[in-house]
């Protein structure tokens, strides 16, 4: 596949994907955000990536969405292209993402950093929702994803008054894993994915889904989801071998089977 706004790379089981339109900070058009997906989707369907990472390189993540390609706009076009149909599919992602965020992840850029399953910050990042000052509201997760991993009380306070947060402060309320230098920004987040690669790919898949599924279900049928994926990674060989090679005390070989 030919790649018009996006570069991708693979290192053994973890895949790349650079956001790519330096000329405008890597601003989210349609087609970029269309060959993110497709890929991801690619990458999810692959048996030998077991992590992506996702990254806008070392200037910035994503500065916003392309605020050129929507300005005239009316609602009824907007309804009628199913402006977010991609961002839904970027949902149903089973294997897990690590974003690796450096500069601005504003707007379009925050969304899609929220989206992923955990952030790697530069100590330069600056996380914010500024849609506000543009007559509008974050449609892409923002009010959403945003109210669950800060709290209501600074989400509010980004939502309405469009005031960005450093890193630090992103990692003071969970928003983020880590912050780390600049230059060792995308080092760091592969070494999250190939921790996360080497462990039984089922199980990875299925303990995403169940910590995604906890943001919409009650305690009660959380539990019972949680229960329902323990039994049935009893069905899998990797269980028997990572079970084995504890008792072994030896590295497991899993095989995503």
């Amino acid at each position: 596949m030919e790649y018009q706004y996006i570069q991708v790379s693979r290192d053994g089981e973890v895949g790349r994907i650079l956001l790519y339109r330096p000329k405008v900070l890597n601003a989210l058009n349609t087609g970029l955000i269309s060959e993110l997906v497709q890929t991801l989707e690619d990458m999810d369907q692959d048996p030998t990536i077991r992590c992506i990472l996702l990254t806008g390189g070392n200037r910035v993540f994503a500065a916003g969405a392309d605020i050129g390609e929507m300005a005239t706009a009316t609602s009824a076009e907007l309804m009628l292209s199913n402006q977010f149909a991609d961002w839904d599919r970027l949902r149903r992602i089973k294997k897990p993402i690590v974003a690796a965020v450096v500069g601005y992840a504003f707007g379009g850029g925050c969304e899609l950093a929220m989206a992923c399953d955990m952030i790697v910050a530069a100590e330069n990042a600056r996380f914010g929702q500024p849609e506000i000052d543009l007559g509008i509201i974050p449609g892409a997760g923002g009010t959403q994803r945003l109210t669950r991993a800060v709290g209501k009380a600074r989400a509010m306070e980004m939502v309405l008054t469009g005031r960005a947060i450093t890193a630090q402060e992103a990692f003071s309320v969970g928003l983020v894993n880590s912050v780390v230098p600049a230059e060792n920004v995308e080092l760091e987040a592969m070494k999250l994915c190939q921790l996360v690669a080497r462990k039984a790919p089922v199980a990875v898949q299925l303990a995403k889904e169940s910590v995604l599924n906890s943001f919409d279900t009650t305690i009660a049928e959380g539990l019972d989801y949680e229960q329902k994926l323990f039994y049935l990674l009893f069905s899998t060989e990797d269980q028997k071998e990572g079970m084995q090679a504890f008792v072994e005390k030896r590295r497991p070989n899993f095989q995503g089977k």
